[in-house]
């Protein structure tokens, strides 16, 4: 048995000397808090339902910024909040990946 649903995690990691692109380089933290914040308002965070969390490096920041939901093991890019309402209302809630956003 699962502990939860869904978790998403968000890569929050910032690179230092700028060599390669780093995800908080877009805000991650705070697409993050957003994303967090809505679950919660939304009554879909707790125990068997969906867990928000933040991520070191996922090697993906070319990509980025990058989140993954698991246990699908379903990758995303995201550009915005409605991006992530997206991911949300179809993944979170309906259990439908977003194509168009999948890495």
């Amino acid at each position: 048995m699962s502990f939860y649903k869904h978790h998403i995690f968000f890569c929050c990691n910032l690179r230092d000397g700028g060599d390669r692109p780093s995800c908080q380089e877009n805000d991650a933290d705070h697409f993050r808090d957003y994303v967090k914040k809505k679950v919660k308002a939304e009554g879909l965070s707790g125990p068997g339902q969906v867990r928000v969390n933040q991520a070191g490096c996922l090697d993906r920041c070319e990509l980025g910024p990058v989140a993954v939901v698991y246990p699908d093991e379903t990758w995303y890019t995201y550009i915005d909040e409605s991006d992530l309402d997206e991911i949300i209302e179809s993944h979170l809630k309906n259990g439908q990946p977003v194509e168009r956003l999948k890495i």
